[in-house]
């Protein structure tokens, strides 16, 4: 699932996009705060509490339909929150005495509309990522590489799906296959030591982890195309050649340069200082 904060009138709400079901999930606390004018989350937070109580006494469907997804907290900490569809919170906002229901309707129908139009032509997709990571202060640079290494992931996905590999497990154990291999290690390894959470290990990648990871899919396709490789093992053995094909590229630059392509750098916001309890 690939997470991206959306704003509401100037304030943000964070959601989790399901690629497989093609859906965007919200955190249904971060709404709840907007149509309430709540001054923080943990005010928000125990009135959706109360909310629930009520609409599950009422046998309504909303809360039932309502799943806890990690999302990243204020405290930089992932932890398990209420998500909602576009669909369930429309509903929701209907419980919701509030004079901001009818802008958030017509902004969840906006979102909605948005993901039709980037189906429809996927360039849109394009161009709005690459706005958002502007943005975000990312370099032209960065972008551009970050942006040519999604072309080579979804040409790589797209020879899995039509050469017997289903989507889900099967595409992230060739994915963390492919990435031992470059990287010497695992996916969830290389998170850790950038202290990344739920966060997508791409968009915190350096210049040069982008560009070996691109060469590991690359070389993983070509030879897979090479091989005519179908299913799991001849695919498995396909992201093994690629893999290690970026490997040997990488350790020989390393050799050259003396710096390590493998980095904790991160482009995560600044810790907020800590309230000192003595005050």
């Amino acid at each position: 699932m690939a997470t991206h904060p959306a704003l509401f009138e100037n304030q943000p709400v964070r959601r989790v996009y399901d690629e497989e079901a093609e859906t965007w999930w919200f955190s249904v606390v971060d709404i709840i705060k907007v149509l309430t004018n709540q001054p923080d989350t943990r005010t928000a937070a125990r009135y959706w509490s109360k909310l629930k109580q009520r609409l599950g006494a009422e046998g309504s469907e909303v809360v039932t339909n309502c799943h806890q997804l990690k999302l990243v907290a204020e405290d930089g900490k992932a932890r398990l929150t209420d998500c909602a569809s576009a669909e369930t919170l429309l509903r929701l906002v209907q419980s919701v005495p509030s004079s901001k229901a009818e802008p958030i309707k017509l902004w969840l129908a906006k979102v909605g509309f948005e993901r039709m139009q980037e189906l429809a032509d996927p360039s849109i997709s394009i161009d709005r990522a690459r706005d958002t990571y502007k943005k975000l202060g990312r370099s032209e640079k960065w972008i551009t590489q970050r942006m040519t290494g999604q072309e080579t992931r979804n040409k790589l996905t797209d020879y899995w799906a039509g050469h017997d590999i289903k989507k889900g497990e099967e595409f992230a154990i060739l994915t963390n296959l492919i990435h031992e291999e470059w990287a010497g290690i695992s996916v969830a390894e290389h998170k850790k030591i950038k202290g990344l959470k739920t966060h997508n290990l791409r968009d915190h990648m350096s210049e040069a982890e982008l560009i070996f990871t691109a060469l590991a899919e690359l070389s993983t396709r070509q030879m897979a195309e090479t091989a005519g490789a179908t299913g799991m093992p001849a695919n498995q053995k396909a992201a093994r050649s690629g893999g290690q094909i970026a490997r040997r590229a990488r350790l020989e630059l390393e050799q050259q340069t003396g710096r390590k392509i493998v980095s904790s750098g991160n482009y995560l916001p600044p810790a907020k200082p800590r309230k000192s309890l003595n005050k």
